[in-house]
């Protein structure tokens, strides 16, 4: 209790990234989100793991299959919010704090309103987004019972997001792994209960989730009303103010359409593995996990150089903001080529760590030696693409993203999947899966020569800028 107070504490916890070291504030702020995405990758791994080991094969698939499915809705949430976050880090850059204040009242009212859409649009589309992703039927029913859970406790994790992103903006990404932490924990705590002593399966491991996250959105809301920082919500100015809405829409509309978009295509990619059986869906299910921790990384780096360069952007530093991008590529690039050596070196045993039924085995490890090295080309677009969302230029970002990872991708699965339908089960797994670096090897070419024609000049969020010591409320 008092750890959890130390947390809440209202002192300043900011971070202006405008001037000091670039790769100090971008790993102080990248390492904190990287641990306690750590956390929440793991809380999701037990969740695999407790149903893997202790309930069913039948159950492991459901659970692991269902993601391409909650990523449609989070992910276009992510989108959208980051938009926010764009907006708030320019105007802290600005030294705008009044117009800080506002964008954070604004978006938490948006979040709530989609809260209550998503939970219900979530519901009805259910059962005939398990059908698109031609679910087996043995495996229907505990897929569907773990989504309807999950969908009802939707706006704890929205909220959680967007509290954490407030606070990420104004560079402050410690309290938000804080509470991730804690919400892991109560997790895995919950998984065990529910599972091993109570016999709840799969609405076990849904349930565990959706309390989880909302203890998380809880604490982040309790931070957020009690800090000192110019982010802190006062529910009484609860609005939406027209003008800002306007500015997160047009920064993170594209980025939502992109992430939803790239989400539901995933949706038919796993339609396409659920076709050659539950082995393979069980082997796919233990590579995306392993999948999901090589992303943190990099997607960690990419989130700081979002808030560095609207910072940046913000005070008018445009060589300083361009010098933390190239910076975060290079961290980026560093850390995922050390992390891919023991992922290379000991595939079959972190696949058996979730299923270790043979052929699972065999069929994940093919997976993560094939794929593994390609990570290298997602550490360049994923910078670049969150740089060019921090300088307000969204819709390039949406634009190649989209061409590669949804339009591309999807020629090359219908091409590919037609010409190895002849084959034996497990050799149509290998050119499938490469549906996926192959779309990353793409986006990469196209978004660097973009980034460097063009580099970070987009439409200013932050209009009318005054120079940073003419700036006021």
């Amino acid at each position: 209790m008092t750890a959890i107070k130390r947390m809440l504490h209202p002192k300043k916890h900011d971070v202006d990234m405008t001037e000091g070291s670039i790769v100090k504030h971008l790993l102080m702020f990248a390492l904190p989100l990287l641990v306690g995405n750590v956390f929440q990758q793991l809380y999701n791994m037990v969740d695999t793991w407790v149903v893997g080991n202790y309930v069913s094969n039948e159950a492991f698939s459901a659970v692991g299959s269902v993601g391409p499915i909650i990523n449609t809705l989070i992910g276009f949430f992510v989108g959208f919010s980051g938009g926010a976050g764009a907006v708030i880090s320019q105007y802290y850059g600005a030294k705008r704090e009044e117009r800080v204040r506002d964008t954070a009242h604004t978006m938490v009212v948006v979040t709530l309103l989609l809260g209550v859409a998503f939970t219900a649009v979530g519901i009805l589309m259910t059962p005939h987004m398990l059908r698109l992703t031609k679910t087996p039927e043995e495996v229907f029913p505990e897929a569907q019972s773990y989504l309807n859970i999950y969908f009802s406790g939707i706006l704890g994790l929205m909220l959680y997001n967007i509290g954490s992103g407030i606070l990420r903006a104004v560079g402050d990404s410690r309290r938000p792994f804080y509470f991730l932490v804690v919400s892991a924990v109560l997790n895995i705590v919950l998984d065990l209960v529910f599972v091993l002593k109570l016999g709840m399966g799969v609405e076990g491991v849904a349930y565990a989730t959706v309390i989880s996250q909302a203890v998380s959105a809880i604490l982040v809301f309790i931070t957020l009303m009690r800090t000192t920082s110019c982010v802190r919500i006062f529910p009484s100015r609860l609005r939406i103010h027209p003008d800002l809405l306007g500015k997160i829409v047009r920064v993170g509309l594209p980025a939502a359409i992109q992430l939803g978009i790239t989400a539901f295509s995933n949706v038919f990619v796993q339609s396409y593995i659920n076709a050659l059986g539950t082995d393979l869906m069980s082997a796919w299910t233990a590579y995306a996990k392993i999948d999901q921790l090589m992303f943190l990384p990099m997607q960690s780096l990419a989130m700081a150089s979002t808030t560095f360069v609207g910072q940046n952007l913000g005070n008018r530093d445009e060589p300083r903001a361009k010098k933390g991008v190239n910076t975060a590529v290079l961290l980026a690039v560093s850390i995922t080529a050390l992390i891919m050596l023991p992922i290379l070196i000991f595939a079959p045993q972190m696949v058996a760590f979730f299923n270790d039924k043979a052929q699972v085995v065999s069929y994940g490890t093919l997976l993560l030696h094939a794929i593994t090295p390609f990570y290298l080309f997602c550490c360049i677009n994923q910078v670049y693409a969150s740089s060019l969302r921090g300088a307000g230029n969204s819709r390039a970002a949406m634009i190649i993203l989209l061409s590669s990872f949804v339009g591309f991708r999807q020629v090359y699965l219908y091409v590919v999947s037609s010409l190895v339908a002849h084959l034996p089960i497990a050799e149509q797994i290998l050119p499938i899966a490469m549906s996926y670096p192959a779309g990353w090897m793409l986006c990469t070419v196209i978004m660097f020569i973009y980034y460097r024609r063009v580099g970070l000049r987009g439409k200013q969020i932050v209009e009318d800028l005054p120079k940073p010591e003419e700036a006021t409320d």
